[in-house]
C-alpha cells in the first residue's frame, strides 16, 4: 500500500476545501493561542489583585498599630502581628492559626535594631515583600493543597518602632518600650486562583462558543470566496478543454480585472495562439512539401510513361537522364525535409568540435563547381576564425549560402571572414538582382522563392536559406540579410572560441 494513501483519504482534493481547511486551521491556532494568553493574563491580573488586597490589608493593620490599637482585621488574608521581646503574637487572624496551631506565633519576630522601612524595601513603599517558609499541618483547610508541610508563601510586612509610640499605646499593645512591632500579611496562592476561576469560568465558555462560531464563519466565507474566485478558472478550463489539435482557434475570455487570473488567461491565449500558428505552419509546410514533391514526380512519371508508350521511338538516354535528374531532386528534397524535422526537435548539438570557419569556406569554394558558370569567387580572411559546433552542420550551412549566392550571382561572389570581439562574422555577397527590403525576412521561410529566383532556380527546393538559419540558431548564432546597393549580402554571426584560437594561433 502506498504510504500516501492514508493521507489522501482525509485530505480533500478540492482547492476550495483545502483553502478553507487551511484557513480554518490557522484561525484555530490563532484563537487557541489568544485564549491561552487571555487565560494566563487573567491569572496574572488576579495575582496582582490579591497582592493589592494584601497591601491594603497591611496598610490598615499598620495604621492601627501606629495608633496604639491592637490590630483587628476582617480581611480574607491571614495576618500576624509580632514584636521583639514578646513570646506570643500581638494579634493574628484571617485563618493564621491554621498554619501551626498551638504555637505562640508562626512568623519570625524582627531583630531588635532593625529600622523602618525594612532593608529589603527598595521601592519606597513603606513595606517589604519576601517569600517565607511557613510550617503547615495536615488538616490545614483552604491552603492544604499548597503544601501540608512547610512551604514558602509570599509575605508582605511592615515595621513600627515602640519608641515612636506613646507609653499608653505601648502598654495597650503589651510590648516593651524598645521593641519593634512587625505586621505580616500572607498572600495565599489559592486566593488568586479563586478570583481567576471566577472570572474565567464564564469567559471560557463564551470564548469557546465564540471561537467555534468564528471558525464556522471563517471556513464558510473562505470556501465561498475561493469558489467565486475560481469561477473564471473553471471557465478557462472548460474552454481550454474544447481546444483540439486540428482546430486550436478557441480563445478564453480575459477578465476585466488585472489580477492573476487575467494574467493566466492571457498566457493561455498566447499559448493557444502559438499552437495555432504552429498548426498553420505545419499545414502550410505539408502543402508546400507535397507541391514540391509533385513537380519532380510528375516530370519523372511523364517521361517514363512516354518512353514506355513508344519504346521504339523513345530517346532512352534522354529519358534516363531526366529520370536521374528528377530522382536526385527528390533525394535532395527528402534529405532537406529530414534535416528540418531533426532541427525542429531542438536536440543538442552532437559531435561538437572546434572548426576553423575561414578554412572551411576556402575548402568549399575549391570544391564547388563555380567555374561552369564563369563566376569569380573571392574569399577574404585575415586569420583563422574558430567556432565551436558540429563540422558537418557548419559545412551544410556554408554550402547552402554559397549555393544560394551561385544561383543568383551575375559575375562575382565575395566571401569575407573576420573576428569581431566575441563573434566570428562571415558574409556572402553576390552581384545578382538582390532582394527587396520587404522580403528580407520572408526569404528565410520554408519553400519561399521570389519571382526572380523561381525563374532562375536550377533544382533548388526553397529550403536552403531556411535550413541555414535553423542551423545558425542551433549554434547560438544569427543569419540576416544586410542592405546593399548591389546584390544580396548574407551576414552570419557565430560565437567565437577564443581560448582554442589563442592556443593554436597566439598572434591572431
Amino acid at each position: 500500500m502506498n504510504a500516501t494513501e492514508p493521507r489522501r483519504r482525509w485530505w480533500p482534493r478540492s482547492v476550495r476545501a483545502r483553502t478553507a481547511l487551511a484557513a480554518t486551521s490557522t484561525a484555530a491556532v490563532i484563537l487557541a493561542t489568544t485564549g491561552w494568553w487571555m487565560h494566563h493574563d487573567v491569572y496574572r491580573q488576579s495575582t496582582q489583585i490579591v497582592e493589592e488586597q494584601a497591601q491594603d490589608q497591611l496598610l490598615g493593620l499598620t495604621a492601627q498599630v501606629e495608633q496604639g490599637v491592637v490590630p483587628v482585621n476582617q480581611g480574607t488574608l491571614p495576618y500576624e502581628v509580632v514584636a521583639t521581646g514578646r513570646r506570643a503574637a500581638v494579634a493574628y487572624g484571617g485563618g493564621m492559626e491554621e498554619f501551626a496551631p498551638r504555637t505562640r506565633h508562626v512568623l519570625p519576630v524582627p531583630p531588635q535594631a532593625e529600622l523602618r522601612p525594612p532593608p529589603d524595601d527598595d521601592s519606597g513603599r513603606g513595606y517589604a515583600m519576601r517569600p517565607l517558609r511557613i510550617p503547615g499541618r495536615h488538616d490545614s483547610k483552604p491552603w492544604e493543597r499548597f503544601g501540608k508541610d512547610s512551604r514558602e508563601y509570599l509575605v508582605l510586612y511592615s515595621d513600627v518602632r515602640a519608641d515612636e509610640l506613646s507609653s499608653d499605646q505601648v502598654a495597650t499593645l503589651g510590648i516593651a518600650d524598645e521593641a519593634t512591632v512587625r505586621v505580616y500579611v500572607v498572600v495565599l496562592p489559592h486566593a488568586a486562583e479563586e478570583i481567576a476561576e471566577t472570572i474565567t469560568e464564564a469567559t471560557d465558555r463564551r470564548l469557546l462558543w465564540a471561537g467555534a462560531i468564528s471558525l464556522l464563519l471563517i471556513s464558510t466565507v473562505i470556501y465561498l470566496a475561493v469558489r467565486i474566485v475560481l469561477r473564471p478558472v473553471e471557465a478557462i478550463r472548460v474552454l481550454t478543454a474544447s481546444v483540439t489539435a486540428s482546430d486550436p482557434r478557441e480563445r478564453v475570455t480575459v477578465p476585466a480585472a488585472g489580477h492573476e487570473i487575467a494574467a493566466l488567461a492571457t498566457t493561455i491565449n498566447t499559448t493557444l495562439q502559438r499552437l495555432d500558428d504552429a498548426a498553420a505552419q505545419q499545414r502550410r509546410f505539408v502543402a508546400d512539401a507535397a507541391h514540391e514533391l509533385r513537380s519532380p514526380l510528375t516530370t519523372l512519371l511523364a517521361s517514363l510513361e512516354v518512353a514506355l508508350a513508344y519504346p521504339e521511338r523513345a530517346d532512352w538516354p534522354a529519358a534516363v537522364t531526366t529520370a536521374a535528374r528528377q530522382t536526385r531532386r527528390l533525394q535532395a528534397l527528402a534529405e532537406d525535409l529530414l534535416l528540418l524535422a531533426r532541427l525542429d526537435t531542438r536536440t543538442p548539438v552532437a559531435g561538437a568540435e572546434t572548426v576553423d570557419l575561414a578554412a572551411l569556406a576556402s575548402r568549399l569554394i575549391e570544391q564547388h563547381p563555380l567555374a561552369e558558370r564563369s563566376l569569380t569567387v573571392a574569399c577574404d580572411s585575415t586569420a583563422p576564425a574558430h567556432v565551436h559546433g558540429n563540422p558537418d552542420e557548419y559545412e551544410r550551412l556554408l554550402r547552402n549560402l554559397i549555393d544560394n549566392a551561385a544561383r543568383h550571382a551575375a559575375h562575382r561572389i565575395q566571401i569575407t571572414v573576420r573576428s569581431q570581439d566575441a563573434w566570428v562574422v562571415l558574409t556572402v555577397h553576390d552581384d545578382g538582382p538582390g532582394v527587396p527590403t520587404e522580403d528580407a525576412e520572408r526569404i528565410f521561410e520554408r519553400f519561399v522563392r521570389l519571382d526572380d529566383a523561381r525563374s532562375r532556380d536550377h533544382g533548388g527546393t526553397g529550403l536552403g536559406l531556411a535550413i541555414a538559419r535553423d542551423l545558425t540558431h542551433r549554434h547560438r548564432g544569427t543569419l540576416t540579410l544586410t542592405p546593399r546597393t548591389l546584390g544580396a549580402c548574407f551576414e552570419l554571426r557565430l560565437p567565437r572560441a577564443p581560448a582554442l584560437q589563442d592556443e593554436h594561433h597566439p598572434l591572431a
